[in-house]
Order: structure tokens, then sequence, then C-alpha cells
């Protein structure tokens, strides 16, 4: 039902989109249906509330991410809620509102929190063996493109607005070219997520899309007949690995003890069966420094942007 209707949907966005429209800002889409949850009625006291955006794990293994938090809070010894959110500007308003005290996000986001009210790093996955990833553009396996040239004047979808693998990177490499997404692509659209973009490119219901190597590696493993569709066109450089945050106000104590769990999850027997599942191999600790790389990707095409 879900794949039916996905179908339908960017199917009536490419058929309805005018000429005269397809060169502004990607049309942000809701391609499926999202419940909200009031979260404040009946909220226990001590809650730790904490959202994972939905963004950066596909629909298969987010039950892992939920079941993650129910262990973080038998860790800690205090209840944990998982908090709804569409997208990443609306974690970072949460989290800057501290109507939540954690979250999972895009390195992106981090980046523009950590600028506006000082968001904090928590810690960070290590998943295949490092705590980097990539942008992979990608497009239909028996696409005719054999570099980034050659999706001039074709549809793309990109995942979020404030995404780093799904927006900025792709922005970025056109920048360097003298070019943007409204001058390069015929048509372009915001998926709402990387698993969402690569199922697009995988019908074919898109020519390209801006993905997080991470997901597409992960799908590559439980769906290889959804990725066996697709094809990496390109692969960015490293960026530092999306990380854990917290609101810099949160209760000292509390932030240790959250810390403490996380970088030792790998050492107890339910930790390490989840993050297993999440194909993460631990938590660990990481710097500030490490995101200046998209820092500066993010000045550059800022930069290129006022200059037009």
């Amino acid at each position: 039902m879900f794949r039916h209707r996905f179908f339908i949907s960017l199917v009536a966005i490419f058929i309805f989109i005018l000429p005269g429209c397809s060169r502004e800002e990607p049309e942000k889409v809701d391609l499926s249906k999202t419940e909200t949850t009031n979260h404040e009625k009946g909220r226990k006291p001590g809650t730790v509330r904490i959202a994972v955006g939905g963004m950066i794990t596909p629909k298969e293994g987010f039950a892992y991410y939920r079941e993650f938090l129910d262990y973080i809070g038998s860790e800690l010894g205090q209840p944990v809620e998982y908090v709804d959110a569409t997208g990443y500007e609306e974690i970072n308003n949460k989290l800057e509102s501290r109507e939540i005290e954690g979250a999972i996000i895009c390195s992106g986001p981090y980046v523009d929190g950590h600028s506006k009210f000082g968001l904090e790093l928590l810690a960070a996955p290590r998943a295949y063996g490092g705590t980097v990833y990539h942008s992979y553009i990608i497009v239909p396996k028996d696409s005719r493109a054999r570099g980034l040239d050659d999706l001039r004047g074709k549809s793309f979808a990109f995942s979020d607005p404030l995404s780093n693998s799904g927006k900025l990177v792709p922005e970025y490499l056109l920048a360097r070219k003298g070019e943007s997404s409204k001058t390069f692509f015929s048509k372009t659209v915001f998926s709402g997520s990387h698993d969402k973009s690569i199922l697009a490119v995988a019908d074919k219901l898109v020519d390209g899309a801006a993905v997080d190597s991470l997901i597409w590696e992960y799908l590559n493993k439980i769906k290889p007949e959804l990725t066996g569709k697709t094809r990496i066109l390109l692969k960015s450089d490293p960026y530092a690995i999306p990380p854990f945050v917290v609101h810099p106000a949160l209760d000292p104590a509390l932030k240790e003890k959250l810390r403490t769990v996380l970088l030792n999850a790998h050492k107890t027997p339910k930790g390490k069966e989840l993050l297993d599942k999440m194909m993460t191999e631990q938590f660990v600790p990481i710097t500030d420094s490490a995101y200046d790389s998209i820092r500066d990707m993010k000045k550059w095409v800022a930069k290129q942007q006022q200059g037009k």
C-alpha cells in the first residue's frame, strides 16, 4: 500500500508541475501521511524525549531505533519517549525550544543548530569501520548517465531541505560547476527520506537522486532487489556521520548518563544486539571540528548564491 501511494504521488507531482515552476526551489511533497502525537498530554515526570529523524533510517530499520530508545530508558532507569518529527527543521525547532532533550539528526542540521543555539554533540555511531558517510548520486541501473553532467535537464529527487547528503552536497557539486539545482535540473522534488528517494530511482520516477550512503548500503544488505535497480553514479567526499545531539542546557548529570549509556551500549548483550540490527558497530566520542568540512561547504554555496 505504501509503495502504491508513493508511486501515485510522485507520478502526480511530475505530471502537474508546470514548466514555469520547474526551475523554482524543489516542491516539498508529503509522500506519506504521518500521525501527530500530543507528547505533553499524559507525559510522565522525568521522561527523556528523543527524536529520531525518519530521514536517516529506512522504514525497515526504524523499529530497531525505537527499541534502542527503550534500551536507553532501561539503562537510565527512567522513561525515554520517542517523539515524532516530519523533517530536520522540525527536530531542530523542538530541540531549540526544549520540547525534546535529544535527537539523532543529520550532520547538516547539527551544524545549523550548533551555530544557532549551541546544539551539543553527545556521541556518534561508528558504522562500516568509521564515523563518516558519503552522498551517493544514484540513477536507474540502465541509465545512460555516466557522470553528473549527464543529468542536466533531468528530474532529480532530494531528501530533506536541510539534509547534508540529500541536498547540500549535490548543490555544492553543482555550485562548483557554476550551476544550481534550479538551473541544472528540469524538475526537482523533496521525497522526505532517503529510502523514498532510492525507491523513486528504482521505479524510474526520477532520473536521479542524492542519498545517504549509509542508508543505501543498509538497504543493499536487506533489500538488494531494490538497490539492484539503481546504480551509484557518483560518490562524494567523506563527511562526519549524523550524530546523537542534546540541548546544551540539558542537566549535566543526565547528559553524562546518556553519553555513558551510548558509549557502552556495545558492551551489553541487548545493546549489541540492537546495534547489530541498526548496522552500527558502536557509539564513539566525536568533536565539533569533525563537521568543519560541512560548514565550509555551506559557506561556499551561500557565497556563490549571493553572488548571483
